[in-house]
């Protein structure tokens, strides 16, 4: 009967202090989400959590009463169970062994192993727990609302500071992790939420720069500004654009661009109908752009680079897309971002492929840095030029094979694991 009491006391004490842990480390956000579900559970846990420091509470005195009977308990059988009945030892000794002996199983069975177990699992086990922890939270209630009027007392009376007035509010992590998980949850063929996707793209739209998302300066359609209406026509009949940058000698001097519907005003010259831009760094975090560019009422900016040269544009348009996703109308192309597996275990990657997005999906666990943001850029990065095709390149346990390449670009990649080699 003494060594089930023992066992028993243990078991609840380490239920106790895992539904302590595992209420603390638990996702508010996926808590949030089951509390709306018409289950008993749920309403359960909507009854325990509405109360934080009730719960927490009661799981404490309820812990306090295990230890207090473990206590009296272990310490008579400890000296019956392990010391010999023909032996005497002083008092000092004999205290000294029942602290050690019953200190070591408490702190090991009831409470190291059940929090890191709980707090692994605890979005698991405060579910599946729910019930046994209503009762006792029933049980203790009283005793729990006594001991939190005693401290707030305590608290407010003689230290002059406020009672507990700690909110269940959920963080902005704890809701990236939530809408992670439900996308890495979806199979592939299943198609995510329009919603759980713009929740994540707007928790990463805060950290994105202008560099991230702009259209690279060797990818623009310009005309210098003394260059023919005629010309600039026949720009845009070839490249379909709705806007066409505009430059003074250098494309590294931009000074505006010319909206296509500018053209039926029959203009004489491009400066006629040409609509000065905005300037931004690189570094520019694109929601600070989007408030620069809707406060001049302007919907194009110039990237700039550290030099003052052109790195790129940038539109609202494709600010917008990064909350909302792709934005296409009839004159838009498909761009293809060549992204395939081959039999042998190797990759196939468009060098235009961000390195945060190759990491996301394919788990390779590329370098990532401030000085480049694509596949082709970490190449250059580390090799300090533009490589030709078939060149290889060595980074850790990868191997980059470029498979295409220009003499001012590479445009396609091919990725080795080590154990291909």
């Amino acid at each position: 009967m003494e060594a089930a009491i023992i066992i028993g006391c243990l078991l609840l004490s380490a239920f106790f202090s895992g539904m302590e842990i595992a209420y603390v480390s638990s996702n508010k956000v996926y808590l949030g989400v089951e509390k709306k579900q018409a289950t008993l559970v749920s309403r359960i846990l909507t009854r325990l959590t509405q109360n934080p420091s009730q719960f927490i509470a009661s799981m404490l005195v309820g812990n306090s009463v295990a230890l207090v009977v473990y206590s009296y308990h272990m310490g008579n059988a400890v000296l019956r169970w392990v010391m010999p009945l023909d032996m005497q030892f002083p008092f000092a000794y004999q205290l000294l062994f029942q602290i050690t002996i019953s200190s070591f199983i408490m702190l090991l069975t009831a409470e190291f192993i059940p929090k890191v177990f709980f707090q692994v699992y605890a979005n698991t086990l405060i579910k599946v727990l729910a019930i046994p922890a209503y009762v006792f939270y029933k049980l203790f209630y009283w005793v729990s609302k006594a001991v939190i009027a005693i401290s707030d007392f305590i608290l407010v009376r003689l230290f002059h500071t406020k009672g507990d007035t700690r909110k269940d509010f959920f963080s902005r992590g704890e809701l990236g992790v939530y809408i992670t998980e439900q996308l890495t949850g979806s199979n592939d063929k299943e198609e995510v939420d329009t919603e759980i996707q713009i929740f994540q793209n707007a928790l990463e739209f805060s950290a994105r720069k202008a560099r991230d998302i702009m259209t690279p300066r060797t990818e623009l359609a310009a005309v210098e500004i003394k260059d023919p209406v005629s010309e600039l026509k026949q720009l845009f009949i070839d490249t379909d654009y709705s806007k066409i940058v505009v430059y003074r000698e250098s494309i590294d001097d931009i000074i505006g661009y010319v909206h296509s519907f500018e053209l039926f005003k029959k203009p004489a010259t491009i400066q006629e109908i040409m609509v000065s831009i905005e300037y931004a760094p690189e570094t520019i975090f694109i929601k600070d752009l989007l408030n620069l560019l809707t406060r001049k009422r302007k919907s194009m900016a110039v990237v700039l680079d550290e030099y003052g040269g052109t790195s790129g544009i940038i539109t609202v348009e494709d600010i917008i897309e990064e909350l909302f996703g792709e934005i296409e109308d009839e004159h838009d192309e498909t761009e293809l971002f060549s992204e395939e597996q081959l039999p042998d275990g190797s990759y196939l990657f468009s060098a235009r492929l961000d390195v945060s997005y190759i990491n996301e999906n394919y788990n390779l666990n590329l370098p990532e840095g401030d000085a480049y943001a694509t596949l082709g850029g970490f190449i250059v990065h580390y090799t300090t030029d533009i490589p030709k095709a078939g060149q290889r390149l060595e980074v850790g346990n990868l191997c980059f094979e470029i498979q295409q390449a220009s003499g001012k670009k590479i445009e396609l990649v091919k990725v080795i694991l080590s154990t291909q080699k």
